[in-house]
């Protein structure tokens, strides 16, 4: 009831009470801002390079062990080996390196579900281990990722292969190798879809941050 007035709320008097008065109607919701940076051609463009990258700086794939961080992470890896065995002829181990119990955010993200590690016959000591991850943005993933390699062997050498490279460190890591540099704003979102992982066509997108 409208106070004082003995009219029903929502109706209009004047039309003799039996209409309501349209309530306004609500504002539509914002489009999606997302835009795509990379597409599934330019995704598979720079894993080819990458692991051409790879071979050539390590003259070839003795010793090579390619470990990719959960959880597209792993996909990748297994995309660069698929390319670089097609190169070399010959099997080059891969496998996947969880970080979640090394991560220094539980604290904060205490519901992280460990995710399996799985390192190739062999091991890798003495080995050149290349990390590979989706995003690399400030480096804290990196870091676990090294605090774990260091509990299950001592690599002669470890190097770093992202797909993106979106900048803001936090830590002194830089990528070996790097399929797509791209400057955001830290509080732009990053988004990678893998057909392995998404079911959907391999893209990179960035959404948020503010209008350009």
């Amino acid at each position: 009831m409208r106070p004082d007035s003995g009219v029903p709320a929502g109706v209009d008097p004047s039309a003799g009470g039996s209409a309501p008065t349209p309530l306004p109607a609500s504002a539509p919701a914002p489009e999606s801002t997302a835009r795509s940076v990379m597409g599934a051609g330019d995704v598979a463009r720079a894993l080819r390079r990458i692991a051409h990258e790879i071979l050539e700086r390590n003259k070839g794939a003795d010793d090579l062990v390619v470990l990719g961080i959960p959880s597209r992470g792993v996909a990748l890896a297994h995309r660069l080996v698929g390319v670089m065995e097609s190169v070399e002829g010959r099997p080059v181990p891969v496998g996947a390196l969880d970080v979640t119990m090394h991560r220094d955010d539980l604290r904060r993200q205490p519901t992280r579900s460990p995710m399996r590690t799985q390192i190739p016959p062999g091991g890798i000591d003495d080995k050149i281990v290349v990390l590979v991850d989706d995003v690399l943005y400030s480096g804290r993933t990196v870091r676990a990722a090294l605090d774990a390699l260091s509990d299950l062997g001592r690599p002669r050498a470890v190097r770093l292969a992202v797909l993106v490279d979106r900048g803001h460190r936090d830590l002194p890591i830089r990528a070996d190798h790097v399929g797509k540099n791209l400057p955001t704003s830290s509080s732009e979102r990053v988004q990678v879809r893998l057909t392995e992982h998404d079911g959907v066509d391999d893209e990179v997108t960035i959404s948020g941050g503010e209008p350009r």
